[in-house]
């Protein structure tokens, strides 16, 4: 079983002092040890931003896909190789503002894949531009009088579209983390973990201070992750002002639904069962195609 230092490229990160992709990073790798997983069990598809520095630091047989792309180029491997577990590592501004309607599309069909949302609440890599989930009102380099519009809800979203894994972490907690991600990559399905990433350049909002006065841990709660409706009310307590006291806005972390029994969308796409680049090893005859194109 590879230990956590063995997942990791001689390559330093190169992110801020203090960043919340390092937490995420510790959090993924543990996961990966817990569940015993050799090199060859999984990839990792990465989008554009601070996370996507992610792929020169991490072990893997990988993609760094462009901005907002992650999802699809994870769905064919998915669809050719579903002999390894997909994960996908995107950011907010990367998979909820360029690449939204691929989430969309990747949670209704319920793609066998681990997608893992960097969650800063802010365009960190380009210097500290509002995202889709950046906070109403909140003062940015390209709304200094604040941010008009309500920040975008990826759960709420998921859970409309009927997604069979929704869940939300902290990085400020490690060990919480890592125990999601485990359930995450081992469910059946299209499982979502977004995951509150505070970004200490460009942020000074949502801090790693701020969350802990807010968050606490549903499992820790009377919650029933069968129950699609509770999740959907749990996912708007997130919408807050930025002014709000802890007693006013909580923020609950963990599973907040789960259906095991929802079938994938790989299951029902010949290509899952019998992968193309196994069909490809006896060359096919196409020379009746060929002559009907004169």
């Amino acid at each position: 079983m590879p230990t956590v230092k063995e997942y990791t490229t001689a390559n330093k990160p190169t992110w801020c002092p203090g960043c919340g992709n390092f937490g995420m990073w510790e959090a993924l790798k543990r996961a990966f040890s817990e569940l015993e997983m050799e090199f060859h069990d999984y990839s990792i598809v990465w989008g554009i931003g601070c996370h996507g520095n992610g792929a020169d630091f991490t072990k893997t047989a990988g993609f760094h896909a462009l901005h907002g792309r992650a999802l699809p180029v994870a769905t064919a491997l998915s669809l050719a190789r579903p002999d390894v577990k997909v994960i996908v590592e995107m950011g907010d501004g990367d998979g909820y503002g360029l690449g939204m309607g691929h989430f969309v599309h990747s949670v209704r069909r319920n793609i066998d894949m681990t997608c893992i949302a960097h969650n800063n609440q802010i365009y960190g890599l380009t210097t500290g531009q509002a995202s889709p989930t950046t906070e109403h009102l909140m003062k940015t380099v390209s709304t200094p009088d604040g941010v008009l519009e309500e920040p975008v809800n990826p759960i709420g979203l998921a859970l409309a579209q009927g997604a069979s894994f929704v869940a939300r972490g902290f990085a400020g907690d490690i060990p919480h983390l890592a125990e999601l991600f485990k359930k995450a990559i081992t469910h059946s399905g299209f499982a979502l973990v977004d995951v509150f990433q505070p970004c200490v350049t460009f942020n000074r909002l949502n801090t790693f201070s701020w969350f802990r006065e807010r968050v606490y841990k549903l499992e820790e709660t009377a919650h029933d992750v069968t129950d699609r409706t509770a999740a959907f009310d749990l996912s708007l307590t997130t919408f807050h002002e930025m002014t709000c006291a802890p007693d006013e806005c909580r923020v609950p972390i963990g599973i907040y639904y789960l259906d095991e029994e929802l079938p994938t969308y790989n299951e029902g796409v010949d290509a899952a069962a019998e992968p193309g680049w196994r069909q490809a090893e006896e060359p096919r005859d196409i020379s009746k195609v060929m002559a009907s194109l004169g």
